[in-house]
């Protein structure tokens, strides 16, 4: 452990290189930590450390950043293919692997026997339980999950969560760091698929293609009732905050007209299934609730980004004062 680092972290390996390592590992150097992004080949590693300066230039180019912090945080940023040796001795590894769970569990283990035994080993999943990614570890105390929101280097989430069996100290160390780089980071203290926030995500998608499939209106204005109305507030405007503000009394009142009729399904919506059968899971195959080209796709994400840009630069001044 270094002293002096941000939670004690010194030096980290992020461990993939698919949407999320080159992001997280950008962060995690630009916080202060000595950072090694692995990857199974080195051509794969070193696209995902190019990967990773773009994030950065990106960053750069709309003043997220300074030259003085982009030049210290492009020397404490490497790759490599040889995974034993990049967290043989290493404080954090943060695995961002295929969300599958016997992959995760292997990769788990391989890291306990190669890391040292003070490293706390992180998982990026999105809807595993930590608790059953270290369920084979000798010593799950050590392990939890970090679930970075997409894309990693613009919203400011990253939930916490203990394991049944890991050490609350640990994660505090963890909520350290992750301020340090930047991120809002919550604590999960009960292990549950898909943490706190894809929970309350899909809540909302749950009723939102319970609309769609009992005809209630159309996908376009489900979505515009959503980005105009709650969903505009809900950055700086929380479900209970709103509660208090309305009164309790009135949250009741709304609640017991209205939840009787929302969606309880307890598994995937069948329309997902009829939309997939028919070859329509997306952007991917240029059709999924709407159409899509390179050109639309781009441009959501473009605008995505931009919006998340000006909220990052909004929440950076709010903790500066400036």
């Amino acid at each position: 452990m270094v002293v002096g680092a941000p939670g004690g972290f010194g030096r980290a390996a992020v461990v993939g290189t698919g949407q999320m390592g080159p992001g997280i590992a950008m962060l995690l150097a630009h916080g202060g930590v000595e950072t090694v992004l692995v990857s199974r080949t080195a051509t794969v590693a070193e696209q995902g450390l190019k990967a990773a300066r773009d994030l950065l230039g990106f960053w750069r180019e709309r003043d997220i950043t300074d030259d003085t912090a982009v030049g210290a945080t492009l020397a404490r940023l490497t790759s490599t293919s040889d995974r034993a040796t990049a967290v043989r001795d290493v404080d954090l590894v943060v695995e961002t692997v295929v969300e599958d769970l016997p992959t995760k569990q292997a990769l788990f283990v391989e890291l306990e026997q190669q890391c040292r035994d003070d490293t706390l080993l992180c998982t990026n999943t999105s809807g595993l339980r930590v608790t059953d990614v270290a369920a084979n570890l000798q010593h799950p105390r050590r392990a939890y999950a970090t679930h970075f929101w997409n894309p990693p280097h613009l919203v400011p989430l990253v939930e916490i969560m203990l394991g049944e069996r890991s050490d609350p100290a640990g994660a505090e160390r963890l909520r350290a760091l992750l301020r340090a780089c930047g991120k809002r980071p919550v604590v999960g203290l009960k292990d549950v698929p898909g943490q706190l926030g894809n929970r309350l995500q899909h809540a909302v998608i749950r009723e939102a293609l319970a609309m769609l499939e009992a005809g209630i209106a159309s996908a376009e204005d489900i979505e515009e009732s959503l980005k105009s109305g709650p969903g505009i507030r809900w950055p700086v405007y929380g479900p209970f905050e709103h509660n208090d503000m309305v009164s309790l009394e009135l949250t009741r009142a709304v609640q017991a007209a209205v939840i009787p009729s929302l969606a309880r399904n307890t598994e995937p919506a069948a329309l997902l299934s009829e939309l997939i059968a028919a070859g329509k899971s997306g952007v991917k195959s240029g059709q999924g609730h709407y159409s899509w080209t390179p050109e639309r796709a781009a441009a959501v994400r473009r605008r995505r980004d931009e919006f998340l840009v000006e909220r990052l630069r909004a929440g950076r001044r709010e903790e500066t004062g400036r």
